[in-house]
Parts: structure tokens; C-alpha cells; sequence
């Protein structure tokens, strides 16, 4: 992607003082000389920044800013390992609410809709994030919360919400609840705002049936500000980032080497007006694709990236295969008869491993599963090149989750 002069502009300008303000960056671009960074080419051949220099830095080694500035803290998400911790000024909050504003925007909602948040709060920066955006664009904002799934759907009803904010995964769960309980009829709810993980098509197509709306990806990720740095549009051609906050790269993960548009590769992001804690090429680990030209027919000229097809860390290996948990939902996506829900289950033992899959079928009968797990098995034969035990259950029969599920569970180490 080529940088617009903006862009460049931008990036000049944060690299002429970024070793003044930032001992990170000081440390790390100690033998580069920022006065010769002056084209595209200069700024690709900058060493990349990582989720682990950050957590070598712990607690705010990051921070670029006088303690004065910084009023508040963030966290990222994941469970293992030392936490990254990102610290915010004021104008960067501002920022971010200024991004998810428009992306509320950008989605078709008016002040007169109640956007109604079930991402969790804390440091986390979901939540806060979703009702930073709505109270900037103006709309009325009812902050949930995860859980308690019978209050959410009380509030959805009395209320009358009318954009659902929401993990996939909760999307999913919340619908099947409405369907249980038969009031959908009672619900006012027109769009979906989904984020935080990926999710296949036919999990997107379950969700919109049931819930009766359209849905939206939201893309972000706490390193840089949050969620809220791009949304899809209603004509599904990509998810549209902000250029005048973000500059993106999409880069081959294994050589680091820059990738045409079209090519999906790992995204790799540089913070264009962050004060607490900007960041020079970090490494994303999401995979994606810019899509080429900026011709969408909603108007907005902003790049665009591609649905995630997953993460560089998500690659899991079996029989000596490599394969990543979109593969998996493409295979189970592509099977008359199967829902939208699966789970992996690999397992060691008499000295080989065991992949069994099992997915959720939308028949009781006891031969037509029996087919379906034929077709299964046989499918992934064909498209990834193992065979694996496939295991037909019921609707509603695997785990739902509040926040993101867990789909790939490895029992070998």
C-alpha cells in the first residue's frame, strides 16, 4: 500500500522526536538515524516492534508522555504471559472516542438509537470503548456489561435497544436465548457491532436469521487505542480503517517483507497521532488483507482490510500439517447439515495424534448424522489432508461463551 502524503507526513514528524519522548524507541532505534528516514522505503526498512517488547517494557517502560499526562491505563486481554499495559493521555481517549464515533457512523445509526454494550469493562478496552463512541456520536448508550443473560434480555425488551454490541460468540448465545424464549417479536433490535474475535460465515448468517439484523465487524485491539480503528460497511467490501489515526502495512510473517494489495499476510500498524504510547510498526499477528483501490460504493475512501482469516498464533500442527481454526470452520461451513459451532479436541495417544471434531448438527435423526460425519471427515481429507474423527452433536449441545470462545483444545503438552 502506498502511504498517502499525509500519512508520510505524519510519520515524519513522530520520528523526528520519538527518541526525545519515547526510551522504548530510543533503545530500540538506537543505530538508526531518523534524519534519513524520509520515503516509504526509508520507513519499511525500520526494524518492526512486538507484543514481547512490550511486555519487556512492563509496567510502562512504553509510555512516552510525563506522568502528569497519562489519565488512565489499559490492558490487553490475554491470559498468558506478562500483560501489556498502555498508557492513555486525554487526547488519546478523545481519539478513540472520535473513531468509534464514526464508526457508529459509518454503520447507519441516528442519536435516536440505544446502543446497547455487553463487552466487558475494566482494563480490558472493549466496553468503555463502545460507550465512549456512542456518547460522542450522541446516541443513547445502555453499558450491560457481559453476563446475567436474563437482565440483557429484559433490558433489550424494555428498552428497546436497537444496536446490539457484542463478542460473536455472546451474539450467537444471546440469539439462541431470544429463540428459546420466543421474543424476538418484542425486540426493536436492527444491527450487530461485533468484535474481539473471528467468525465464519455461517456463524454470521445464524446470528443475523435469528436476531433479525444486520451485522457489522469492528476491528481494533488495545496496543492501538482499542476497538474502534475500522468498521465494515453495509456493502461488506472490506472493514474501513481510519486513515488519519493509523498507517497500515501488510507483511509476509515469516520474512517481514511488505505484500501487494490483495495478498493477505500479517497486518502491521504505526499509530499516526498517539501521545501515551505511540507505536512504530507493531506487529499485529492478525492476518488480512488491503484490499485494493478505495472505490467503495458507501463512500468512505478510508483502506481497507480484509474479514481476519485468523492470527500467526493460531496455527496449530497436526500429523504433521499446519492449519489455522479458519480452515476448520471453511470445512464444517461447507457441509450440508452442520451449524455453525464446532470445537477441536487433539489428543496423543499410543504414540499419534488424534484430531476429533466435533460440531453441532441440525438433524436428530441417528443415520443422517452418520452421513454427515462421512461428509465431514471426508471433506477434510480432501481440502487440508488428514483424517480426523468427526463428532456429530446437537444444536446448543457444545459450550457458548460470554466472551470469546475457546475452539481448539490441545491435550499433547
Amino acid at each position: 500500500m502506498e502511504m498517502k502524503p499525509f500519512q508520510r507526513d505524519a510519520i515524519l514528524a513522530e520520528l523526528a522526536t520519538i527518541k526525545q519522548r519515547s526510551p522504548f524507541y530510543a533503545k530500540k532505534f538506537a543505530d538508526v538515524d531518523m534524519g534519513q528516514i524520509r520515503t516509504q522505503e526509508d520507513f519499511e526498512r525500520l526494524p518492526f516492534s512486538e507484543k514481547a517488547d512490550l511486555r519487556e517494557a512492563y509496567p510502562l517502560g512504553i509510555q512516552a508522555v510525563p506522568d502528569e499526562d497519562v489519565v488512565r491505563i489499559h490492558s490487553s486481554s490475554g491470559t498468558t504471559g506478562t500483560p501489556v499495559i498502555i498508557p492513555y493521555t486525554q487526547k488519546d481517549v478523545d481519539d478513540w472516542a472520535e473513531m468509534f464515533a464514526r464508526c457508529y457512523q459509518a454503520i447507519g445509526c441516528t442519536k435516536l438509537d440505544r446502543v446497547h454494550i455487553t463487552p466487558g469493562y475494566g482494563l480490558w478496552t472493549a466496553g468503555i470503548g463502545f460507550q465512549l463512541g456512542a456518547e460522542r456520536f450522541g446516541a443513547m448508550t445502555i453499558p450491560m456489561g457481559p453476563g446475567n443473560t436474563e437482565k440483557q434480555l429484559r433490558m433489550m425488551v424494555d428498552l428497546q435497544s436497537t444496536v446490539l454490541c457484542a463478542t460473536s460468540s455472546y451474539a450467537l448465545l444471546l440469539a439462541e436465548r431470544i429463540a428459546q424464549e420466543g421474543i424476538r417479536d418484542q425486540l426493536a433490535l436492527k444491527k450487530g457491532l461485533i468484535g474481539s474475535e473471528r467468525w465464519g460465515k455461517r456463524m454470521r448468517e445464524r446470528i443475523a436469521d435469528e436476531l433479525g439484523v444486520e451485522l457489522y465487524d469492528i476491528y481494533g485491539l488495545t496496543e492501538i487505542y482499542g476497538p474502534g480503528v475500522g468498521v465494515s460497511c453495509r456493502y461488506n467490501t472490506g472493514i474501513h480503517c481510519w486513515d488519519d489515526f493509523v498507517y497500515l502495512e501488510v507483511i509476509d510473517p515469516k520474512t517481514g517483507r511488505n505484500l501487494p494489495d490483495g495478498e493477505v499476510g500479517e497486518l502491521v500498524i504505526t499509530t499516526l497521532q498517539k501521545q501515551g504510547a505511540p507505536l512504530i510498526r507493531y506487529r499485529t499477528h492478525d492476518l488480512s488483507s488491503i484490499v485494493p483501490g478505495d472505490d467503495c460504493p458507501c463512500g468512505n475512501t478510508n483502506t481497507r482490510i480484509t474479514q481476519l482469516v485468523g492470527r500467526t498464533d493460531d496455527m496449530f500442527k497436526v500429523k504433521g500439517v499446519n492449519m489455522f481454526p479458519a480452515q476448520v470452520e471453511e470445512v464444517i461451513a461447507s457441509v450440508d447439515g452442520v451449524s455453525s459451532e464446532y470445537q477441536v479436541m487433539i489428543d496423543h495417544l499410543n504414540g499419534k495424534d488424534i484430531m476429533t471434531v466435533y460440531f453441532e448438527c441440525e438433524t436428530d435423526d441417528a443415520l443422517r448424522r452418520r452421513q454427515i460425519e462421512e461428509a465431514v471427515q471426508e471433506t477434510f481429507k480432501n481440502r487440508i489432508g488428514i483424517t480426523i474423527v468427526p463428532k456429530a452433536e446437537g444444536v446448543g449441545d457444545l459450550p457458548r461463551s460470554e466472551k470469546k470462545s475457546t475452539r481448539i483444545l490441545d491435550n499433547r503438552y
